[in-house]
């Protein structure tokens, strides 16, 4: 996702193509993100919903009204970004079509790797033909929503999946149908004999908080950080469904801006090593490191896990007093690093 999304999704408007929503109008946003241009006359009221906390933050920075949950209804507009996922998107056009006043406005855009000429198609075959202009290296559709969108929406909700017969995960979340390669590879290495409190750094839908606290009948607390609202709150449906008796914390934050207020005597995790679906971008590892590190007590311990190419030695050895691999297979690594 960047700001051109936002800018080829407000185009139409810019260009008089379409009305501008005006006071006493509400805007649902979807996928919202900062950045988007002033627009003489757009004057209705806006609520901006975004689950990824580094972009809530950027949006309540400009003082948007922003919030990670859907709610709502009879909305003049609905505005949405597409993403990486094509369940996801579709789980937001619906939403979308739910929401919007029967004739109001639905406008999508985003670039050919957002899924936005898929989610076009999608509509074609829906019966519901949208207009379309490029703009920004991406493209913008729009339409009126038609008065019964019952059976669109039946078509367009993605549910959720059941993974391994006992965790839950949607569209959008990471490895949302099966379980991580490397996910499985680091929690074969989980300690069996931990009774201290632990953090998952980047926990998604649970599933290493719940394997260590299998592993480790006797772990104290295990607090999960995550900032995707979404996986975070399946979180605590995963996390109640295979460890009841487990005193538990979930916190929903950006870790490279808002590190953890408390230390910690384990740290897990398996840090993201992309940044918008693009290339491998090793920094933002490297950053969930640094603030590991701070997490940790003296003599506390950082396990993770990276794909091989990821280059976090030369850190490691920076910020821990001492590290090593513990294993590799043909595509991840697992390493450990003490304070």
């Amino acid at each position: 996702m960047s700001r051109d999304a936002v800018k080829t999704l407000f185009h139409p408007f810019a260009a008089q193509m379409l009305d501008v929503p005006g006071q006493g109008e509400r805007v649902l946003f979807l996928g919202a993100e900062a950045g988007a241009p002033r627009l003489e006359g757009f004057d209705a009221t806006i609520t901006a919903v975004q689950n990824l906390r580094p972009l809530y933050r950027a949006l309540h920075a400009q003082g948007v009204e922003v919030t990670p949950e859907i709610s709502g209804e009879d909305y003049d507009v609905a505005l949405l970004i597409g993403g990486k996922h094509r369940g996801e998107n579709e789980n937001r056009l619906a939403e979308a079509l739910i929401r919007v006043k029967a004739g109001g406005l639905i406008v999508a855009a985003g670039s050919k790797e957002d899924g936005i000429v898929t989610l076009r198609k999608t509509l074609s075959k829906l019966g519901i033909e949208a207009e379309s202009t490029p703009k920004y290296h991406g493209v913008a559709i729009w339409f009126r929503r038609p008065d019964d969108v019952s059976a669109a929406v039946s078509k367009l909700q993605q549910g959720a999946a059941t993974i391994d017969g006992r965790f839950t995960a949607m569209p959008g979340m990471f490895s949302h149908d099966r379980v991580d390669g490397g996910s499985e590879l680091l929690a074969s290495r989980l300690p069996t004999d931990f009774d201290g409190n632990a953090a998952d750094f980047g926990a998604g839908w649970g599933y290493l908080s719940v394997m260590l606290a299998e592993k480790s009948a006797r772990t104290a607390r295990i607090d999960l950080f995550e900032a995707d609202w979404n996986a975070l709150e399946l979180a605590k449906t995963n996390m109640l469904e295979n460890c009841p008796r487990l005193t538990a914390r979930f916190f929903w934050q950006d870790l490279v801006a808002e590190p953890p207020k408390e230390k910690y005597d384990l740290i897990i995790m398996n840090p993201p090593f992309h940044a918008n679906g693009q290339a491998s971008e090793p920094a933002l590892g490297q950053a969930m490191i640094k603030t590991a590190a701070t997490a940790l007590r003296s003599g506390g311990k950082l396990l993770m896990v990276a794909n091989r190419g990821m280059p976090y030695e030369t850190i490691l050895s920076t910020e821990f007093r001492s590290s090593q691999e513990v294993c590799r297979n043909s595509r991840f690594k697992v390493l450990s690093a003490q304070k």
